[in-house]
């Protein structure tokens, strides 16, 4: 978990694998919205409930090497950049992925009540830029604690 990363930065391997599925995520919930366009909406529901319950595994390994390395103060001691600039960034990341985890878990749990709704593929909407920006940031956090 502490070993060093595979994608020669300063990260432990542990940063390094969460960053690339986080990197892939959008990746994966599109392919799982163009199930849906597809209408084969069984396959797209068994890939949002798939993709939901890997990412809040994932988000557990994370939380749990992050806080066993000792926490964003220890990541940033080998940084380059402004410590309060990249907390500020962290601060933005938490707040969206909180919230688009949030959202994202609505939706699939009250898939049914928000379909016969309308609102479905609204909320949809919403959790994939969700899940975008979770990515954008979680990759700009990243490349301020372990590139810059």
């Amino acid at each position: 978990m502490f070993h060093q990363g595979f994608l020669g930065t300063r990260a432990p391997f542990f940063m390094d694998a969460v960053t690339l599925i986080v990197a892939f995520l959008p990746l994966l919930v599109a392919s799982a919205i163009f199930l849906a366009r597809a209408k084969k909406y069984k396959l797209h529901s068994y890939a949002q409930i798939f993709i939901f319950a890997f990412s809040v595994i994932v988000l557990g390994y994370f939380e749990t090497g992050v806080r066993m390395a000792g926490g964003f103060n220890a990541f940033m001691q080998e940084s380059s950049v402004s410590h309060n600039y990249a907390f500020v960034v962290l601060v933005f990341h938490i707040a969206i992925s909180i919230i688009t985890l949030i959202i994202w878990g609505m939706a699939i749990f009250m898939a049914k009540k928000l379909l016969k709704q309308n609102k479905h593929k609204k909320v949809g909407i919403i959790t994939f830029s969700g899940v975008v920006l979770t990515s954008l940031t979680g990759i700009w956090v990243y490349f301020l604690m372990f590139v810059y």
